[in-house]
């Protein structure tokens, strides 16, 4: 068991996980990443983006489907032509529709030069509308959640290859395409974050930043947070609730060897990593989605040689 240096050890009463199975299901593109995994009418959908490589600059959203989790097979192609499409995240809207938000770069080879976020949008997973840009230059809207009819998300703004613009990160909320900004994150180094919500309405944030881990939380109108700090840098940081009330979180880790793609138990103040997926190299991005008493979690690694999308199930401990 490896744990980021700093944190909360998992108690042994707890450690009655099962890695019940693990398969590639995809390889076909020449580099395979960025995960994202949800069940919308009765199909799994997994979506990652492919391209030549980590920091190339042509990436394109893939979509795969499967009725059983077993047989996978291409459900669509969103690409957009002079645009590095990446990091590809499903939201389902109150409508039933499925949305696809994606970061969109102007890449002049492995150096950005400008990005803006875009959204696509599809009633089955197989035919979405072109991407459309959303928010401003700069700004990278990494996931969203719906709740009460708005879409919530976290865009960074600057870092990265925008090494002339000062990192900063805000919280918006829309309607899918259009945003208003609600406001701005202390930590100047926070940029992926996932947001879910409490059946009080408490906002609870978890946030990449820099060489930490920070977990907030807020209630409405979401304009000031509590936030925790804990050691340890994530990658592709995602987390659910369960059907009792905890929190499963899925991110990169990292122990002596190098990164690794970590499972964690949260709360509000607590991040304590308890299985490592079989992974290394390039990795981690996971989707995660809990059906008929498993963990479903999409990923992507370099450990067998090649960059590829992986599922595995996890029993957990009740």
């Amino acid at each position: 068991m490896r744990i980021f240096p700093g944190l909360l050890f998992l108690t042994a009463a707890a450690a009655a996980q099962q890695l019940v199975s693990v398969e590639k299901i995809w390889d076909e593109g020449a580099h395979n990443a960025f995960t994202d995994l949800v069940r919308f009418r009765d199909r799994w959908l997994c979506t990652f983006r492919e391209d030549t490589g980590h920091a190339s600059a042509s990436g394109r959203i893939r979509v795969i489907e499967s009725r059983d989790g077993k047989t996978w097979k291409s459900a669509a192609l969103v690409e957009e032509s002079g645009i590095d499409l990446r990091d590809p995240k499903f939201a389902v809207t109150p409508q039933g529709k499925l949305m696809l938000v994606m970061g969109g770069s102007v890449m002049e080879g492995k150096q950005y030069v400008n990005r803006r976020p875009r959204v696509s949008f599809s009633g089955d997973g197989r035919v979405w509308t072109a991407p459309r840009p959303i928010l401003s230059d700069g700004d990278w809207l990494w996931r969203v959640t719906w709740h009460k009819g708005k879409a919530y998300g976290v865009s960074y703004h600057g870092g990265g290859g925008l090494r002339n613009v000062r990192r900063r990160a805000f919280l918006y909320a829309g309607d899918g395409i259009h945003y208003e900004r609600i406001g701005e994150f202390e930590p100047s180094e926070t940029s992926e974050c996932t947001i879910r919500f409490a059946a009080n309405d408490e906002m609870v944030v978890l946030a990449r930043s820099g060489n930490e881990t920070r977990i907030g939380t807020s209630f409405p109108p979401y304009r000031s947070f509590r936030w925790t700090v804990l050691a340890g840098a994530l990658g592709g940081p995602n987390f659910i609730p369960l059907p009792d009330g905890r929190w499963v979180a899925g991110s990169r880790g990292r122990n002596k060897e190098g990164p690794e793609t970590v499972l964690s138990w949260m709360t509000r103040t607590t991040y304590t990593p308890f299985l490592t997926l079989p992974s290394g190299g390039d990795n981690s991005y996971p989707g995660l989605v809990w059906h008929e008493g498993l963990l479903w979690v999409s990923y992507y690694s370099t450990h067998e040689g090649k960059t590829s999308i992986y599922l595995a199930k996890v029993r957990l401990p009740q």
